[in-house]
């Protein structure tokens, strides 16, 4: 008899009873622990990123500038949309600061985007186009294969992926965007889109309190990736770490969701979709890249220009939907230490159906400033631990999609951690 029928009784729920099961299920167990537990982010000692300010501010006209500009992209029939959000951020911040607007198009301009563009604002504008070399499919690439795959994904109803140009410009802010002649002479962008609105005073110049804090990245609100837009990117991303033997940084570990199948079945896992080669996922929160405020020389580099590289020689910008988003927000959690990344959590902002309300701030409204209130003189009420300047949203509901992922991205600065945070990574 052997030994492995010695230890297991034979009679009737003699399974249940077998030392050698019971020893095995608590040594997989336990080995699953020190898996996760690898992946846990640790509380800082003390809070690494608060906002820059928590009330309003005298706009500092006269204090020096950063070498930095706002930059959108657009097309000449979305004039009346991109008006809208540079006259929104007009009233609510360049009135003061007068940072110069980049405008991009593949197209040359017409003349009524840029007369309907510079009657937006006081600040200079330039109105430039994307290099022709930038905005196509790659020259090593199988044009007709790639076009057949985006008219799949679109067949597929895989969102947006259906648009040849989305797929461009996806590809274009992920790489060579940084580098084209128009931006060169610049360190930071803020990035604005056509019809977005900003509902807070921005007092402050978030440029210089980026530069001052040493931040690279800021954002406002941070969502899922929808998950059939990039089945392998995490992949790619994850292997390109490997064997580039970059360590994890708690940013990492924050986008991972450690697997709780134990080895060496673990390894199974990694032929499914947003998987590494160890098994482990990527719980898919990225930041909204709609909205970033970040420094140019951070992707300039030549590790995120490798990592570019490498990613757009794989085809998955085409081939599957790749977004921006997904690739700055990967690069980001990997190149980047914690207290680099900043969430402008006082500024109101809405893109598409997506928002954030920052509460206004106690006694913090400066009501008798001439400055502010020639902007705006009518705000919502002022609600305690509001961090707000004369937001005109309602801060009672400071956003209108699920906090998961903000909680998630923030989680290596912070101590506070809501608890559903926790319990929601058992279930996506």
């Amino acid at each position: 008899m052997s030994v492995l029928n010695r230890l297991l009784p034979r009679r009737r729920g003699g399974w249940l009873h077998s030392p050698f099961l019971w020893v095995l299920g608590v040594a997989a167990l336990l080995e699953v622990m020190l898996h996760a537990s690898r992946y846990r982010v640790p509380v800082p000692p003390r809070e690494l990123d608060g906002p820059f300010y928590t009330s309003c501010q005298e706009p500092a006209t006269d204090a020096p500038r950063e070498n930095a500009a706002i930059v959108m992209l657009a097309r000449n029939e979305e004039a009346d949309k991109a008006a809208r959000s540079v006259r929104s951020l007009e009233e609510r911040f360049n009135r003061w600061f007068e940072y110069p607007i980049v405008f991009l198009n593949d197209d040359p301009w017409s003349d009524e985007f840029i007369h309907i563009l510079n009657a937006s604002t006081s600040a200079p504008t330039f109105f430039e186009n994307v290099p022709k070399d930038q905005w196509t499919f790659p020259s090593w690439m199988d044009k007709g294969e790639a076009q057949a795959s985006i008219k799949d994904q679109g067949d597929r109803g895989i969102l947006y992926a259906g648009k040849e140009t989305y797929h461009h410009m996806c590809r274009f802010f992920s790489g060579s965007f940084y580098t084209i002649e128009a931006l060169k002479k610049y360190k930071w962008y803020w990035r604005l889109e056509p019809d977005v609105e900003f509902s807070c005073s921005i007092t402050y110049d978030p440029f210089v309190e980026m530069a001052r804090h040493n931040k690279v990245y800021g954002f406002t609100i941070s969502l899922w990736e929808e998950k059939r837009t990039c089945p392998s990117l995490f992949r790619e991303v994850s292997d390109w770490k490997k064997a580039e033997e970059i360590s994890s940084t708690n940013l990492w570990k924050a986008g991972i969701d450690a697997s709780w199948v134990p080895w060496p079945f673990r390894s199974w896992l990694s032929g499914f979709s947003h998987r590494d080669s160890a098994g482990d996922g990527w719980n898919l929160c990225h930041y909204w890249s709609n909205f970033e405020i970040a420094d140019l020389d951070f992707f300039r580099s030549k590790r995120y220009q490798d990592l570019y590289q490498h990613l757009d020689h794989s085809g998955g910008f085409y081939y599957e939907r790749w977004g921006d988003a997904a690739v700055h927000s990967l690069a980001v959690n990997m190149l980047a230490e914690p207290h680099q990344v900043h969430h402008f959590a006082d500024i109101g902002y809405r893109h598409d159906w997506y928002y954030q309300c920052p509460a206004n701030a106690p006694d913090g409204q400066l009501s008798e400033s001439k400055t502010l209130n020639e902007a705006q003189s009518k705000w919502a009420d002022e609600i305690s631990g509001g961090v707000g300047c004369r937001c005109d949203c309602d801060g009672r509901r400071n956003r209108n999609h699920a906090s998961y992922c903000l909680h998630k991205l923030k989680a290596p600065n912070t101590a506070n951690r809501p608890w559903s945070t926790w319990l929601l990574s058992f279930i996506f």
